[in-house]
């Protein structure tokens, strides 16, 4: 019959009864399909009834199908842009951020970023990965899990379907050398034990915030970071403690510093400024910058040619090269115990293990430990 709708339309339409249920199935648009064509269409879906198929049926399935398969035709590309948009908020800092994409832009996006998440499989992640498995292990393992991240969402958003083939664990693990057997140690320069005490003295003599803050992260044996964006707020000079909350942590734990005397004080000579809210503000107010406080570091090793170097390597010692220097000095002039120097590092050593030295009685101790290591920096013994 031709259908015409209030609006003027017209189409044909095929009235018929399946399964005891009255349907109206469209043939088509009158003009666009002749009455002989509708007619031919009609003959054949009263065929497919008889044989017990609903073709109103069958084309919501393929409508559906359709449908399913344009979801799937979604490019790594923007698979990543995609997962940044949900998942982003979850990292610590814009800075991360900025590293976590900028691996899957240089190594990935080029390989496999046109490719549909849905023909990805394991030989196109390794030809992704293989070309700096060995030469860059440390980002190669970054951007594999990575790669990996991006295509769960992928599958979990009905974009792809099957085994994640980034994973490694009886996937990659067979195609790939394991990490430990490939991967290059590049260890931060850092300060010879027989060399502290002289340097700590020189870094004593100079002059401005980068230098304090320095001589802060080496009282303390915290990252740079953690000491550039100390605020405030966080400190208890009574109590003689420093509370690095854990948004601002490696780990993403909170991080207790007990404060030496000599600690305090120097956080109490440090000019406090209403517009900023930073204890080693930057001229300007903001965060002082990482580069600030590499930089004292290399003027140093420039002014006295030949020291502050290190003994493995004969590079100049860094800022965060200190953390290993006073690991150095644990492990070597000391007896205290190893976990002891873990948790002032700030590493992860096990839940139990870390909340017995988080304990008042351990805290004081840890206290006395950084006491000894600040006479070490100053005498040398």
């Amino acid at each position: 019959m031709l259908q015409i709708t209030p609006n003027g339309g017209r189409s044909w339409l095929l009235r018929t009864l399946i399964g005891g249920k009255r349907r109206e199935i469209g043939l088509g648009g009158y003009g666009d399909v002749t009455l002989a064509d509708a007619r031919e269409s009609a003959r054949a879906m009263k065929a497919e009834i008889r044989a017990g198929i609903d073709p109103v049926e069958q084309r919501k399935q393929a409508r559906a199908a359709l449908i399913a398969q344009q979801q799937r035709g979604l490019t790594f590309a923007d698979a990543v842009e995609r997962y940044l948009e949900t998942k982003g908020a979850e990292f610590r800092t814009e800075k991360y951020r900025k590293q976590w994409r900028a691996t899957l832009d240089g190594y990935a996006n080029p390989v496999i970023g046109q490719m549909l998440v849905g023909d990805i499989d394991v030989h196109d992640i390794v030809r992704v990965l293989e070309p700096i498995w060995t030469t860059k292990n440390e980002t190669a393992t970054k951007l594999r899990a990575r790669i990996e991240n991006v295509l769960a969402w992928a599958t979990v958003k009905g974009h792809r379907e099957g085994d994640n083939p980034a994973r490694w664990r009886g996937n990659l693990s067979e195609t790939l050398p394991k990490p430990s057997k490939v991967a290059k140690k590049d260890n931060h320069p850092a300060l010879a034990l027989k060399e502290a005490s002289d340097w700590f003295a020189a870094l004593a003599q100079r002059e401005g915030t980068a230098a304090r803050a320095l001589e802060f992260v080496a009282m303390t044996a915290a990252r740079s970071g953690e000491v550039r964006g100390a605020t405030w707020t966080e400190f208890d000079l009574d109590a003689k403690l420093w509370t690095v909350p854990a948004s601002r942590m490696k780990a993403g734990k909170e991080h207790r510093v007990p404060l030496t005397d000599e600690a305090v004080t120097l956080i109490k000579s440090m000019p406090r400024f209403a517009s900023s809210e930073y204890v080693f503000a930057a001229a300007r107010g903001g965060m002082l910058s990482d580069m600030s406080i590499s930089a004292v570091m290399r003027r140093m090793a420039s002014d006295d040619e030949g020291k502050w170097l290190d003994s493995r390597n004969g590079r100049a010692a860094v800022p965060h090269g200190l953390r290993s220097t006073f690991r150095d000095w644990a492990a070597e002039r000391t007896d205290y115990p190893p976990e002891m120097a873990e948790i002032a590092l700030a590493h992860t050593i096990g839940n139990k293990v870390e909340a017995a030295y988080r304990r008042g009685d351990m805290m004081e101790k840890r206290r006395a430990m950084m006491a000894a290591w600040l006479a070490f920096l100053r005498s040398g013994k």
